[in-house]
């Protein structure tokens, strides 16, 4: 068993015999900027997560269907529990922090990356303009994450703070780092069923308090355009929901967010401890 680590900043390495140990190049002949095969991360906060073990079921889904389980030295579903259970018992129970984890490309080393919290938002600035989907692998978080990076980039560059990704007919399908719904009356709405979007553990949790409250759900496709004048939230692990306030762009308004304030402190109300390991 991984014994607590000192609560700082870095990248850990595991293995079965030896648990987690920080990065060094005597520990591993790897990078640390090696490429991804899955990677999953969420907002630790006091020891405090919301949603874990569905994070915990993402993560060994995508290792498995990502076929690095069926390669010479893959991690098989023993390695990934018991990587799992090291993990979370060296995750500090103190601060606030946005821990990852990881399934290196090209070592199969299963991986903990230790950081810090960035500042948190309650609302974000939107660019205008639709972004082809750059991703390769869209269900599985890991493998586009430099070029997700790249799109957030460019709507930086635009005065924004996020970009919506589009497939070649328009659809918008996710954001560069979070899941997009939107209100259409009092329909929760989402991207088309079946369309090539990240299973977003925020966005799940929020559509089974829609279910059970008995708000309708829908799945449909817009277009950017077409959320003109509309609620729009993006959802993730990181900042919870946060209701588009501004676009950039003159064409584009943003709908007034009277339902965001109400749900938002129903989800930061989830937050359970972490398992006692």
């Amino acid at each position: 068993m991984t014994a607590r680590l000192a609560a700082r900043e870095g990248l850990l390495i595991w293995t079965p015999d030896g648990g987690l140990a920080p990065w060094t190049e005597e520990t591993s002949d790897r990078t640390q900027g090696e490429a991804l095969l899955v990677a999953d991360s969420w907002l630790l906060a006091e020891g405090r997560v919301r949603g874990y073990g569905r994070h915990r079921e993402r993560f060994l889904r995508a290792c498995a269907e990502s076929g690095a389980c069926g390669e010479p030295g893959g991690p098989g579903p023993r390695r990934l529990v018991g990587f799992w259970h090291d993990m979370t018992a060296a995750l500090p129970r103190t601060g606030e922090w946005f821990p990852r984890v990881e399934l290196a490309a090209g070592s199969l080393e299963l991986r903990l990356r230790l950081r810090k919290a960035p500042p948190l938002g309650t609302q974000v600035r939107l660019w205008s303009a639709g972004q082809p989907d750059p991703r390769s692998v869209p269900r599985h978080k890991g493998p586009d994450l430099d070029a997700l990076a790249e799109v957030r980039a460019r709507a930086v560059a635009e005065g924004a703070q996020e970009a919506l990704l589009v497939d070649r007919s328009g659809t918008v399908l996710d954001s560069a780092t979070a899941s997009v719904l939107w209100w259409e009356g009092d329909t929760l709405c989402l991207p088309p069923d079946g369309a090539p979007v990240l299973p977003g553990v925020t966005a799940g949790v929020i559509q089974e308090r829609a279910a059970r409250s008995a708000v309708a759900v829908a799945h449909r496709r817009r277009t950017v355009a077409e959320l003109s004048g509309r609620e729009v939230w993006l959802v993730n692990a990181l900042h919870g929901i946060r209701p588009v306030t501004s676009w950039t762009g003159d064409s584009m308004k943003a709908g007034p967010a009277t339902k965001a304030a109400e749900w938002r402190n129903w989800l930061e109300n989830l937050t359970e401890p972490l398992p006692h390991q």
